[in-house]
C-alpha cells in the first residue's frame, strides 16, 4: 500500500525513519512531505494514490478525499477530526483513526498557563519589568479557593479538574457522562448554567459538534460572574469571539485565555479578540509539547500497523 503523510508532524526525522522502517520493511511505500501544501491542486497531487493518509490538523475536503480513489484510511495526528470530511470518508466506508490521549498532559498544563496568566497579569508585568517599571496597578488574584468549572471531563477535562483541585480549588463540572472517580475526588457535577453562574474559572474541554458550536455565546457569558475568567483550549468555535471580546471589553467579564479560534493562526490583526482587555492569546500551541508531538507520531503510525493486522484502534465511528 502507499501511505503518504501529506504534512510534518513536527518531529525529528530520525523518529519518522524509525517508525516507518517497519512498514517499508512489509512492502509499503512510503512517503513524507516536510511541508504543508495549502494549494488544493497540489495537495491533490501529494495524496491522489494513496491508500493510506497521515494528517495532523490541515483540514481535508470531502473534494479531496472523493478524488483519492484508492484511499482506505486516514490517521490523524489530532485529537479533535472536525477539520475532515468526516461524512465523505462514511460514504466510501474510510476508516479514520485519530491520536487519542497523545496531549493530555500538554493541554492541561497550558490551560493553568493561560489562567495564571491572566489572574497574575504576567504578559503586562514583564511588559512593565522591561520599561523600569514596578508592580503598581498589576497585583492580581489567586487561583487557591476558588470555583473552577469544567465544561467536559474527557481525558484532557479530567486532568485540568484534578489540577485544579491540587491548587485548592473547588472544581464543579459539566459533562454528558459523569465520571464515578472524579466525584470520588469531590468534582461535583451540576448543569451549565449552575456551573456558569458559580464558577470563577470556566475551562473548555469538549470536542466540535452541532451541540458546542457558539455553546458559549453572549447568553452564557451573561450568565458568568463579572469577576469570571474563560479559558478555552478546546475549540475556536464553541465559542462566539465577538460576544467574548465585547463583554471584556465592558467589564462584564474579567479575563480570558484564549488558544484556539475560528480558523487555524495566524489571525488576523482585527480578530476582536487582539482588542479585548485582560486577554491572553496563544496560537494554537497547547497541544505541541516536544513530548505530545512524540508521542502522537508513536500513535498514528501504530494506528496504521493495528489497522494492518485487523485490530483498529482509536476509531472514530
Amino acid at each position: 500500500m502507499k501511505i503518504v503523510v501529506m504534512e510534518p508532524l513536527g518531529v525529528k526525522m530520525e523518529q519518522i525513519n524509525a517508525l516507518a522502517a517497519p512498514l517499508q520493511a512489509a512492502g509499503h511505500d512510503f512517503v513524507y512531505y516536510t511541508a504543508k501544501e495549502t494549494d488544493q491542486e497540489k495537495l491533490l497531487a501529494r495524496v491522489q494514490d494513496a491508500d493510506i493518509i497521515m494528517l495532523a490538523n490541515q483540514p481535508l475536503s470531502a473534494e479531496i478525499i472523493n478524488a483519492c480513489p484508492n484511499l482506505k484510511m486516514l490517521s490523524v495526528a489530532f485529537t479533535g477530526v472536525d477539520h475532515i470530511a468526516l461524512a465523505a470518508c462514511r460514504e466510501r466506508g474510510i476508516l479514520v483513526c485519530n491520536a487519542a490521549g497523545y496531549s493530555t498532559n500538554a493541554v492541561a498544563e497550558l490551560t493553568f498557563g493561560l489562567a495564571i496568566s491572566v489572574i497574575r497579569n504576567i504578559v503586562p508585568c514583564d511588559a512593565r519589568c522591561r520599561q523600569a517599571g514596578t508592580k503598581d496597578g498589576l497585583v492580581g488574584f489567586e487561583l487557591f479557593g476558588k470555583t473552577f468549572g469544567v465544561v467536559g471531563t474527557g481525558a484532557i477535562g479530567s486532568r485540568v479538574a484534578k489540577i485544579a483541585a491540587a491548587f485548592g480549588c473547588k472544581v464543579l463540572a459539566y459533562s454528558r457522562t459523569p465520571k464515578a472517580e472524579l466525584q470520588a475526588d469531590g468534582v461535583s457535577y451540576v448543569s451549565l448554567d449552575e456551573l456558569l453562574a458559580a464558577s470563577d474559572f470556566v475551562s473548555l474541554h469538549v470536542p466540535l459538534t452541532d451541540a458546542t458550536r457558539g455553546l458559549i455565546n453572549a447568553e452564557a457569558i451573561a450568565k458568568m460572574k463579572p469577576t469570571a475568567v474563560l479559558l478555552n483550549t478546546a475549540r475556536g468555535p464553541v465559542v462566539d469571539s465577538e460576544a467574548l471580546a465585547q463583554a471584556l471589553n465592558e467589564g462584564r467579564l474579567a479575563g480570558a485565555g484564549i488558544d484556539v479560534f475560528e480558523g487555524e493562526p495566524p489571525i488576523a490583526p482585527e480578530h476582536p479578540l487582539c482588542h479585548a482587555k485582560n486577554t491572553v492569546l496563544t496560537p494554537h500551541v497547547a497541544f505541541a509539547s516536544a513530548e505530545a508531538l512524540a508521542a502522537r507520531a508513536d500513535i498514528v503510525f501504530a494506528n496504521i500497523e493495528k489497522w494492518l493486522a485487523g485490530a483498529p484502534q482509536n476509531v472514530i465511528k
